[in-house]
Parts: C-alpha cells; structure tokens; sequence
C-alpha cells in the first residue's frame, strides 16, 4: 500500500469513534524563514501536512507561544501545534497548551526529528528520554515527566567532518528531497492512527516498516 493511500485509508476507513477526548499533535521546530526547510524542522513540516490534509488553519493561539488549530478527525477532537519558542524552549509551549485546553500526558505526541534513525524511518514510542534532542528534554522538563508519545523521523546523519547542529539546521539534500514527501505521508498516517486507535496500534503498524509500498 502506497503512502498516500495509507493517509486515505487513515482518514476514511475506522468505525471506532471517541468524541470525548481531546488529543494534541504537537511538531517541533525552529519558527523562521530561516529554518523553514531544515532537518531539525521535519516536525513543523509533519504538522503542516497535517493540516493542510484535514484544513485545519493553524493560527497563534493567545497564551501557548504557539500555532495552533482545532478540529475532528472521524469524530476525534485534535489540537495540531506548532511552538514559536525556539526547539531548546518547546517545552514552555507545551506545558501551556496542556493546562490551557485541559489535556493529559496520555493524549499527546510529539513528532520530532532524531539523528539516530535510518534516514526515512520513522518510529513512535508511548514514553522515553530525550535521546539527546534538545526540544523532547524541554518537554520532559517543563512536564516533568518522560511519558510522553513522541513519533521520531529519521533526518540521516553528518559527514565525518561536520558537526551535528550544523546537520540539523542545514536542508536536506537534492536526492533526500525526493525522497522527502514519502516519509512525511507516513508520519501523517501514523499520526491519524495514533489519533484514532491509540499508540499500540500506531507501533505495531509504524515501527516494522521502513517503507509503504
């Protein structure tokens, strides 16, 4: 099965309904022009996917230093986000967009990037450290606590002779941009499972698969 009707399927195709909770999707980045394109940013880039699959406008919502937009998937109530506090401060963000809407640890994934996944993997876990990623040990932090879904997208690894923040800030390449789209189409179907049957689930499907063909 093709990416693309993986998201169909995804979006059209589930039975089971929950109108009574909230969920929140929230993707890392760095906000700016600047930044709009780079590895760190896959998780910016997942939300927008998202939103713009399901036309959800994202806006700035008052009090969550944050882009935000609400809506339903199948009956599920979503919150897509976006932090404007800068990767290193994301937890900031997500400690307010909690408290603001009322949603529990159990009802959040974090999609961010991860140097130490094969390049287009992805793979979603119910809890974990940081690994090392600076925006997943803020929400940790502010949070105070590391049970926290958070789907993980492989951005590759640097050359020998470049250090790891210039990887990260820099833009995927010509051939890794090709390859891009595909990647991002599955981390969308793996949120929308995530979202409507929960993170058992999304694992069992996301986890053994490197591509959907």
């Amino acid at each position: 099965m093709s990416a693309s009707r993986t998201i169909e399927f995804c979006a059209l195709s589930f039975d089971i309904q929950f109108d009574f909770l909230m969920k929140l999707i929230v993707g890392l980045g760095n906000p700016g022009e600047i930044y709009i394109n780079s590895r760190h940013n896959i998780g910016f880039s997942v939300v927008r996917a998202l939103s713009h699959f399901f036309k959800i406008s994202l806006k700035k919502d008052t009090g969550t230093f944050s882009l935000s937009g609400k809506s339903k998937i199948k009956n599920q109530n979503i919150i897509l986000a976006m932090p404007l506090t800068f990767m290193n401060l994301s937890g900031i963000a997500v400690k307010f967009l909690l408290k603001k809407y009322k949603i529990d640890l159990d009802n959040v994934l974090v999609v961010c990037d991860d140097l130490d996944l094969e390049y287009g993997r992805i793979k979603i876990r119910p809890y974990g450290s940081s690994g090392g990623h600076r925006g997943l040990e803020s929400i940790i932090k502010f949070l105070n606590s590391d049970k926290i879904s958070r789907l993980r997208i492989g951005i590759g690894r640097p050359a020998p002779n470049m250090d790891a923040v210039s990887f990260v800030l820099s833009s995927f390449t010509k051939k890794e941009k090709a390859q891009i789209k595909n990647t991002i189409e599955k981390a969308v179907a793996c949120c929308q499972v995530w979202a409507l049957e929960g993170i058992t689930k999304s694992m069992n499907i996301f986890n053994r698969t490197v591509n959907l063909k």
